[in-house]
């Protein structure tokens, strides 16, 4: 039992991470991760409700009629994203102000919808909770990973919180094109060929 629990979990920190094997909720990949900062935010934004939602589609697997399973999905992913959004709101405004119209969207992303139409509606509480931490953390250090790589490239800093640090010397030529629109679609596409030469077996 632990030992498949902790598959559960594993699995979405590389077999099955959500931009690289999966390939799927890139519409956040691309736009959010301009920095790491960003990356971070919306990765975390994404795993609570993803965890969140998990666990409260597997315990109410038995109750929710199937013919209305998926608006009853989105019923209750909503109701987690309007809670980040809250805090967000509250605690952390600027990098709500970012991330803009993404966080409401994590209401049709389709990792989130996903999991719940494929895992926790069929499985049990805990296994869907090690289900929704994996995929959400390994989510997030893709967008931490492609922020990183984007910002470092891109503008010589990385911003860990708030204020960029200065990472690159003063010699150092920046690629701006990477923070742009077309170089998300790049940096996506060179990180996918790294993962898919070191995946083959």
């Amino acid at each position: 039992m632990a030992k498949t629990i902790a598959q559960e979990f594993v699995k979405g920190l590389w077999d099955e991470v959500p931009p690289f094997r999966l390939v799927l909720g890139l519409c956040p990949v691309l736009a959010v991760t301009k920095t790491l900062y960003n990356g971070w935010g919306m990765g975390l934004a994404t795993t609570f409700v993803l965890v969140c939602s998990n666990v409260l589609v597997s315990s109410l697997r038995k109750v929710i009629p199937p013919k209305v399973r998926i608006a009853c999905f989105i019923v209750i992913i909503a109701t987690f994203v309007t809670i980040v959004e809250m805090v967000m709101k509250a605690y952390t405004y600027p990098l709500f102000l970012e991330l803009g119209i993404f966080i409401p969207l994590i209401v049709v992303n389709c990792i989130v919808l996903g999991r719940s139409e494929a895992f926790a509606s069929k499985k049990g509480i805990v296994a869907s909770l090690a289900d929704g931490l994996g995929i959400g953390i390994g989510f997030t250090l893709s967008l931490a990973a492609l922020g990183s790589v984007r910002e470092l490239l891109g503008t010589g800093a990385l911003t860990l919180y708030k204020t960029p640090i200065q990472i690159m010397g003063p010699s150092f030529e920046p690629f701006k094109f990477l923070v742009e629109a077309p170089g998300a679609f790049v940096s996506l596409g060179l990180m996918l060929c790294i993962m898919n030469i070191a995946g083959r077996k």
